[in-house]
Order: structure tokens, then sequence, then C-alpha cells
């Protein structure tokens, strides 16, 4: 995709010839005559550098600008005068400058300084989403047929530009299936954007989307750019793509299929290039017959089908997903333990209606409740059915609490563990819809969200 360079100088003639050179060399180029200008079309426009002129008459001087082009956006600025002087230099690379030109510009020095500052920001870009997505390489873990199959499947699908509509059950890992198509396809060193549309209120959805511009609505202070404006170039994973209202549907539609769109409160046209994945836990054929639905955006997102099994239908991953787990939580500090071989086939024979979500839950509720450094088979039936505790009367025997298992835990674990049991319980009661939940249980939605995220019931970056 050829890259946008803005030009902010206050001489025609300096844009003009600018502009020229920039084209040859297949550059796009934009133009403002003031610094106030050129902000403003920063905010509207993505730009991958800079030209900065220092001295533009009545304008904003090119320094000030600078410092706020820094703090603001982030973008390579390169600084062009005719009056350089050392002190300026070093002033302008102090506040953040790529690189100072003077004037006469030449051309081989002003392609190679934007060449060097594309890269440097391309470095910068990879860097950010290293620390960002900071979790190592992703895969799918397990030997079983199913996942051999769906490793395969993946495979084939990421290296092409092809849309995927990944279904699946809560839980089952439709995100970590996202993650690797993006690692393996040829956007792998663009950025991923994630949109969960189940957890952003139908008001602000399209703002989340499209972007908005300044004083749009009430709250808007700023310009901001939209989801699909920041995944320009790379991917857009829209999970949970069937809690979107029709509404918000039909925009994504006529978005998807022309790749352009307008942000809330704008009536300028942004072109995007954008390659998206969508994910879903409900059955999407049915929601279309209660005209929850639309069919024509459901015939534009299942381009490649991808069907994530449940965690029954692989019970002989569950070793190895055991073994992960546990080095996970060891990572955020937890004590590492073992699981025995007993422990592992008792683990085989529940059958796990959250899958690996409730796998990890329950793996984190065991290493937090037993002592011992190696968990074994009784443990694990004990935690699975605490209702058959030895020792306890028949009255506290059928408890269906699910209180006895964090009884030998200080209060602050018992309370955030029995939040977590009863939560996750709630959600699969709701089918992991979490209005609905919220609303069953008298909590806001917003308070759910983020009690769920905070006992990891939910994942979000």
């Amino acid at each position: 995709m050829a890259k946008r360079i803005l030009i902010i100088d206050d001489e025609v003639s300096i844009q003009e010839s600018l502009s020229g050179i920039l084209q040859d060399e297949g550059f796009i180029p934009l133009c403002a005559s003031s610094a106030e200008s050129g902000i403003i079309l920063l905010e509207e426009e993505q730009a991958d550098l800079v030209l900065l002129d220092i001295w533009m008459g009545k304008s904003m001087d090119g320094m000030a600008a600078l410092e706020i082009i820094k703090e603001r956006f982030s973008v390579p600025v390169i600084m062009i005068s005719g009056h350089a002087t050392i002190e300026t230099a070093v002033q302008a690379t102090r506040k953040g400058a790529y690189d100072f030109i003077e004037k006469p510009l030449s051309y081989d020095k002003i392609i190679l300084a934007i060449n060097n500052g594309l890269r440097y920001a391309q470095l910068e870009q990879e860097n950010r989403l290293l620390r960002e997505n900071n979790k190592g390489p992703v895969s799918l873990t397990g030997n079983s047929a199913v996942i051999k199959a769906l490793r395969a499947q993946i495979a084939m699908v990421a290296p092409a530009d092809a849309w995927v509509l990944i279904r699946g059950a809560h839980g089952t890992g439709k995100e970590i299936v996202a993650q690797s198509i993006h690692q393996l396809s040829q956007s792998c060193n663009q950025p991923m954007v994630e949109v969960n549309c189940a957890a952003i209120p139908e008001e602000l959805i399209e703002s989340e989307l499209f972007g908005h511009e300044k004083g749009s609505f009430t709250g808007a202070h700023t310009s901001k750019r939209g989801k699909f404006d920041q995944a320009d170039g790379g991917i857009l994973f829209l999970d949970e793509i069937g809690d979107m209202s029709l509404k918000t549907q039909a925009k994504i539609l006529r978005i998807l299929q022309e790749q352009k769109f307008e942000r809330v409160g704008g009536n300028k046209t942004i072109s995007v290039n954008v390659r998206v994945l969508a994910a879903t836990n409900k059955n999407l054929e049915e929601e279309i017959e209660k005209g929850n639905f639309r069919a024509d955006l459901f015939w534009r997102l299942n381009v490649v089908p991808i069907q994530v099994p449940l965690l029954r239908d692989r019970l002989e991953d569950i070793p190895l997903l055991v073994q992960d787990l546990v080095k996970g939580l060891a990572a955020k500090g937890m004590k590492p333990k073992v699981f025995s071989e007993g422990a592992h086939q008792a683990l085989m024979t529940h059958s796990w209606p959250g899958n690996v979500r409730e796998l990890r839950n329950f793996i984190e509720r065991l290493i937090i409740m037993c002592p011992d450094t190696v968990i074994t088979e009784t443990e694990v039936h004990t935690f699975l059915n605490p209702a058959i505790i030895p020792g306890k009367s028949s009255d506290t025997d059928n408890d269906q609490s699910g209180l006895l298992p964090y009884l030998a835990a200080d209060f602050r674990e018992a309370k955030k563990s029995f939040e977590r049991h009863y939560l996750q319980l709630k959600l699969l009661e709701n089918d992991g819809n979490i209005s609905q939940t919220a609303e069953q249980i008298g909590l806001e939605r917003s308070h759910l969200h983020k009690k769920l995220k905070s006992l990891y019931l939910i994942n979000e970056t």
C-alpha cells in the first residue's frame, strides 16, 4: 500500500515540488499551508510521515507544531528549514523530530530521509505490537484429530487474503484461532485490531468502529480514528459478531463491501484495505430465521468457515492443556504444581460445558486451594463434585452452593473463588450473554463486564 506523506509548508512552490517528487517515488502526498491546518488534516487523514517546515509566516511555528504532533499522533516527523542552525536542529531532535533537512532540498537526501523514517516507524509499530501482545507465539494446544485438522485448516487459509468466520461455543478458543491466522498471515507485521462487539454499548459501537469527528456528540472533544481506520493494511477481528444490532450490521455490510466509510459526524469518505476475521458463539442461521442477523452479512463474512471443537470432543488433549495452563499461571506468580496421571484421568471424565475457559478456571482453583505440590485424582473429584466430601454431614454433603471447596482459603481468596464460580455458572445459564446475565443477577452491565475481566472469565486486549 502506498505510504501517505503530509507536507506542512506555507510555500506553494515547496508543496508542488515535493508532491511531484513523492508521486514519482510512489508515495501519496498530502499538503497543508499552515501548522494549524496540518494538525487538523492529521486528525482527519492517516499519514505515515510528516515533512514540517519550521518558519511559516504568521502561522504557528514548526517547533510548536512538532510538540503537538508528537503528543497526539504516532507518526515520524522530518523538519525542513531554510534558516537552520545547529542549535535549532538539536532542539528539534530533542522534541522528537526524526531528522532535520536544510533547504534547498536535495532530491536524494529527502527520499533517503523519508524511507529511513518509514522503516523506523515500522520497527516502532512492530515493537509496540510485541509489547501489547506479549504472549509469545500463539498456538493451539493438543494432538487430537480435531485439533490437527483445525491447525491444517488455519495453515491453508492464513496466507490467503480470504475472510474467515470462526464459529464455536464460549471458551473454545476462537480468539486463539484468530491470533493463529494473524500470526501466519501476510499481515503478521501489521496490527490485528480486536473489537468485542458484545462489550461495546450500542450507542458507542459506531464511534468505536468508524471513529468520530470533534463535536459530533456530547463528549467528543477531539476527533478519533475508529477500529477500521486503525486496522488499515492489517486485520480486523470482530469478536461476538452475532451480538451486533441490525442497524450496525447494515453499516458494517456496506463498509465490508466497499472498504469505505465516513466517521460519525463527518462527511469525508475514508478508504481502507482491511482483512476481516469474525467470530461468534451463536447459530447465525437460526438468528437469521429469527430476524436478528442479516443474511447478506452472513454470506459476506462466511467466505471460509472454521468450526472450533468443544473440549468434550477432544478430551485426550487435557493433559497437554493442563501443562500449558499450569505454566501460564506460574508466569503470573502462582506456585507451579504437578498433576498426577490419575488427576488427568479424572479431568477427562468431566464434560466441561464451559470448555477450555472452564478448565482454566478450574485448574487455577485447584492450584490455589490444594496445599500439596502434587494434585491427585481425589482432589480433582472433590472439587468437581463439592457435595462428596468425606467427614461431612449429609446436610453439608447436599449443599449446592459450591462454597465447600473454599472453606480452607482466607476470606479474600474464598470470596474471589466464589464469585468466579458463581458468575461462571450464571454465564452458562445465559449462554454467555453478558447483558442477560447482568439483568438476571441485578448488576449494571458495565460493572459485570469489568468483574468478569478481573476474574479472567473473559479475555480482552
